[in-house]
């Protein structure tokens, strides 16, 4: 028997329903520090290049940021808001010297390696030659630095000590907050809960079935002789 093509149009969208009940896969973020720069506002905007080829100016403030994120519009910006003025303000001025305000933000407890206690976050006043970049005005405040082989920042002053942007499950949007009261959470991005179809898409289902199997009785009956 040749199955009407309005039973087939209803089977097609029974299969669209069930494509859409398959539960997502998780996404993946990563424990890392983060490099961020101020803008002339205020602002914190993430930085396009790594510590070790920026070059700020005199009066310029970077911040880095501990934190488990998936990526760039996800990542977590420093807490602290202390600018320039108030950052270096004990630091005088030298020729062929350049002052770098530093805002090293270790991050929360949830976000830190097992075993590990984030240290509190902290400001400093890096005064380096004129050529320096970001990455050696850091050293100049917050030594040890460990990087990677590929040069990934991994830890600033000893924190974390081991690690180095691994790879873990991202946080879910409708799981409690990480951070503190006082920290704005990271934009987490929407997931499914991996826990099967809901009730809509059940019902839906049932829909679809009895309709099919009205569509296809009526079909036979009234090709009865």
């Amino acid at each position: 028997m040749t199955v009407p093509r309005h039973v087939l149009l209803l089977l097609t969208a029974l299969a669209c329903v069930l494509g859409l009940a398959a539960p997502a896969s998780a996404a993946s973020a990563y424990r890392y520090w983060s490099f961020w720069e101020r803008t002339d506002a205020g602002a914190w905007q993430y930085a396009t290049r790594g510590p070790a080829l920026a070059r700020p100016g005199d009066g310029d403030v970077a911040g880095f940021r501990f934190a488990v994120s998936e990526d760039a519009d996800d990542a977590t910006r420093p807490r602290e808001t202390a600018d320039f003025a108030a950052i270096c303000a004990g630091t005088k001025a030298r020729a062929g010297r350049k002052r770098v305000g530093l805002v090293i933000d270790f991050g929360t407890a949830a976000d830190a390696p097992s075993g590990e206690r984030p240290p509190p976050a902290r400001t400093a006043c890096a005064r380096v030659p004129e050529d320096a970049s970001t990455a050696d005005a850091l050293a100049a405040v917050a030594k040890p630095l460990r990087y990677d082989a590929s040069a990934l920042l991994c830890g600033i002053a000893d924190y974390p000590r081991h690690g180095c942007g691994e790879q873990v499950a991202a946080p879910s949007k409708t799981a409690p907050s990480k951070t503190a009261p006082s920290e704005t959470a990271p934009s987490g991005k929407a997931h499914g809960d991996g826990g099967g179809p809901s009730v809509g898409v059940l019902a839906g289902l049932g829909l679809l079935v009895v309709l099919a199997a009205g569509t296809v009785w009526q079909t036979r009956r009234r090709r009865r002789p």
